[in-house]
């Protein structure tokens, strides 16, 4: 039995639409499939996709809440009946389960800019001083992160870090949202992330679901102020970026009052100094200091997986 056969069989002993998570559950516990791979849940939901994508009629698919339930279409008789239960049972589980918050999205982002040799760290505002002023709200982002440049060869990048350190690197400024879902969100989220980045080289605003009828107003605020768009997924090495952030040099008044509101981005900061500082010979030891001070992150699809389940992040 092929995994596509063993994805039908399983589909056809279901009475009401299932998610990946069900299908590949049944396949494990009926041993239908013997999964070469670590990752079987990621195996099953992209074959799923492969149904639907190639217009295969043996399967279907619907989506409630963000989440996607397969069925057999031979089986649309029990459809209409089986979407109320769907409902409801989705509605149970919002009670008996607790909807994942912006910040369980960080460790997803910053696996995503590891992935990129981006190093990044979280700055929560609440350890700010005067974190409780309205008037610092706005004051630095969710997650700042720094990018320096890599050659092949040493001697260019000696020279670089020699005559040029303000090419060396880019710092980066990030405001993480989970959704933005109207005009008004859009302009709300996306000034908060121009407020936040006003000292970095770059500024991003990061969604882990956007409205696609907002990408016009997206382009024209990207073109007006240079904050660019990155769209998050759960499989976050697949996120992209919608937007491009425009380069601006670093405003020094604006990161002295960050290093004097909050330690955490101070010692960044600092980090980012002894790099640029540092003789060649001490420069990877001085990497390896920042990465102390990074996120966390995961490099494992399965990590990921099993992450966005505890954290009830959807996959789809």
């Amino acid at each position: 039995m092929t995994i596509k056969d063993s994805i039908l069989k399983a589909l056809e002993n279901f009475e009401k639409p299932v998610s990946y998570q069900e299908i590949t559950k049944y396949i494990l516990e009926n041993k239908l499939y013997v999964f070469e791979g670590q990752t079987p849940q990621a195996t099953v939901s992209a074959l799923l996709g492969d149904f639907i994508r190639k217009n295969d009629t043996r399967v279907g698919r619907l989506k409630q809440n963000a989440t996607y339930y397969y069925y057999l279409t031979k089986k649309n008789d029990f459809l209409s009946t089986s979407m109320d239960v769907l409902i409801e049972e989705k509605k149970e589980s919002k009670r008996t389960k607790s909807d994942f918050s912006e910040r369980d999205l960080h460790i997803l982002f910053t696996s995503y800019l590891k992935s990129r040799g981006i190093y990044a760290k979280t700055i929560l505002h609440e350890e700010s001083k005067n974190s409780k002023d309205d008037t610092q709200k706005w004051a630095h982002p969710d997650v700042i992160g720094v990018k320096f440049a890599k050659f092949k060869n040493d001697t260019s990048m000696k020279l670089l870090k020699t005559l040029e350190k303000k090419d060396f690197c880019e710092i980066i400024s990030y405001e993480i949202k989970k959704e933005i879902n109207s005009d008004y969100e859009l302009k709300k989220y996306y000034f908060q992330a121009v407020s936040n980045s006003t000292w970095a080289n770059l500024g991003y605003l990061v969604a882990f679901d956007i409205n696609d009828s907002l990408k016009e107003e997206m382009e024209r605020l990207n073109k007006s102020f240079g904050i660019g768009v990155i769209k998050l997924k759960a499989n976050p090495f697949e996120s992209q970026i919608l937007f491009q952030s425009s380069y601006k040099n670093l405003d020094y008044q604006t990161i002295d009052k960050l290093c004097h509101i909050n330690e955490k981005y101070r010692k960044f900061i600092e980090q980012i100094e002894k790099i640029l500082g540092a003789d060649d010979k001490y420069v990877n030891s001085s990497l390896l200091e920042l990465e102390k001070e990074c996120d966390i992150y995961y490099e494992k699809d399965e990590d990921i997986l099993n992450y966005c389940e505890l954290k009830n992040i959807p996959t789809e």
